[in-house]
């Protein structure tokens, strides 16, 4: 990519300073970005506000048309949206190009449903508010404050960007200052598509301070992706405010394989999950627990599909470099202190660790409380250890900080389900891999170090709305019981007729 200029969609920045991006797979030279501070954010806050009280005024028929506009745009331009992100972290072209595809099955659900899940809605009244129509009334918040990632610089902040738009919200979005080209377009392309509502998606580029600095902006709610670190920095930001606040942290995501899966799927589903976008995925595989008949089979098949695997930029590598430099110190410390403890690697091992292009990593006998067990190693490693029976691997796929995805392989689907519905992840797959990721109407979202709130489906839609409740008085009622003037005896009345209802079974 030859250097640009900072693109029209990111608003001109006050002070001077710029920061560049750079590729991580050849160290070349981006491009150059304005890093936006405290007035910029204010000013961009502010005109955000103002066009979202148009947007949310429009009938939910129009907006769905508009954000339709926005995928169609996307999708013409897509082989430059996906050259851009495989630019900026590195990952092949193809791996981009499906970062895009999904964000399109996302945006088109959140745009068509938007009406539907939102909508006004009649709820039932009791027995002594009869006289009253009661509805629920879901209003958007105003203005959605997106701090974004940069190993999924699209897919991951869209499961907020294109979900608080279809909401009636306005957003500004920070993406990471890895991959801020990304974020830019994404801005260009809504404006191109709706430029009569220019102003309503504004991405600002900068670090940690201008991340802050837009937590500070008054914002009506902030939805943030990274590590749990970070989110505790935001959230303490958020808290002096009482800014709601949506967190997507950090994952140590399991599978669990019993005697009678198909191992060839698994292996070949578990390297996927652990190895591509170099293991850079928030829900990627990093643990295996596998019963002991077939932990061996299944050690061999995963060995000998990783094996086969180039790293590298060319259109032929399975994944590209570690988008972070930082990273590859994490990745080394988990597997160097593996092996130190006890635990065999595989395939690779320390010497595998090389910046930019990590090697896979196959591990087995890890301790269950060393680093590479318990904090999240973000590379191309998995551990795959033998368990006694599925009660065991349960256990120790719930012990995890983490609680964001999971997985199970077996011979049937129902027993499949039944081992899902004991694991405390926020979303499970059953004979395959992420597969909850590509279902647009699934909630997406864990707990503990994993965050809190959902992105995606339905309540994704709601995450960026406040409900407001609304009765209707039809008819004076029989039994008044809202006035100081209500008769004893009335009163007593009501007591009596509660008192015979409830009692009843």
């Amino acid at each position: 990519m030859t250097e640009t200029a900072p693109a029209a969609a990111a608003p001109q920045a006050t002070a001077a300073a710029t920061f560049a991006t750079r590729s991580p797979a050849t160290g070349e030279r981006l491009a150059e970005y304005p890093v936006h501070g405290p007035e910029d954010i204010s000013r961009v806050v502010a005109r955000a506000r103002t066009t979202q009280a148009g947007w949310a005024a429009l009938p939910a028929s129009r907006r769905r048309e508009l954000l339709l506009r926005w995928k169609k745009a996307i999708a013409e331009d897509l082989d430059t949206v996906a050259r851009t992100i495989a630019q900026e972290t590195g990952k092949p072209v193809g791996d981009a190009e499906l970062e895009v595809v999904l964000t399109l099955e996302h945006l088109a659900w959140a745009a068509r449903n938007a009406p539907r899940v939102l909508g006004r809605r009649g709820v039932r009244t009791g027995l002594f508010t009869v006289h009253q129509r009661a509805c629920l009334v879901h209003r958007p918040l105003g203005v959605i404050g997106v701090i974004g990632p940069w190993n999924y610089p699209l897919y991951t902040p869209m499961g907020s960007i294109g979900y608080a738009l279809a909401a009636g919200n306005a957003v500004v979005f920070k993406p990471s200052e890895l991959t801020p080209g990304t974020g830019v377009l994404l801005a260009e392309l809504f404006d191109s598509a709706a430029p009569e509502h220019a102003g309503l998606l504004t991405t600002v580029t900068g670090a940690a301070a201008t991340g802050d600095a837009l937590a500070r902006s008054g914002v009506d709610k902030v939805a943030f992706t990274g590590s749990p670190g970070t989110a505790r920095k935001v959230m303490a930001v958020c808290a002096e405010t009482l800014t709601p606040f949506l967190a997507e942290c950090g994952g140590k995501d399991a599978v669990i394989v019993t005697a009678d899966a198909d191992l060839e799927a698994a292996a070949d589903a578990i390297v996927w999950g652990a190895l591509s976008n170099a293991g850079q995925t928030c829900a990627g595989v990093e643990r295996v627990y596998a019963v002991r008949e077939v932990h061996e089979e299944l050690c061999a098949r995963v060995v000998e599909k990783a094996r086969a695997l180039r790293t590298g930029a060319g259109a032929d590598a399975a994944y590209g470099p570690m988008t972070l430099p930082g990273q590859v110190a994490v990745v080394e410390r988990h597997v160097s202190g593996a092996v130190a403890v006890g635990g065999r690697a595989l395939l690779g091992g320390p010497a595998a660790v090389r910046a930019p292009y990590v090697a896979p990593v196959v591990l087995t006998g890890v301790p269950e409380d060393a680093p590479a067990m318990t904090e999240e190693t973000f590379g191309p490693v998995v551990t795959i250890n033998a368990v006694a029976g599925v009660d065991e691997a349960v256990k120790r796929a719930n012990a995890s900080r983490y609680a964001l995805g999971a997985a199970v392989f077996c011979g049937s689907g129902r027993t499949g389900a039944a081992i899902a519905a004991r694991l405390r992840a926020g979303a499970v797959s059953v004979n395959s891999v992420l597969g909850f990721a590509a279902v647009p109407a699934l909630p997406f979202g864990g707990s503990k170090d994993s965050g809190f709130g959902r992105i995606h489906g339905e309540e994704g839609l709601r995450a960026f709305t406040s409900v407001q409740s609304v009765t209707v008085q039809r008819f004076a009622p029989a039994i008044a019981l809202t006035s100081f003037a209500v008769p004893a005896a009335t009163r007593e009345r009501a007591v009596r007729l509660a008192r015979a209802l409830h009692r009843r079974r």
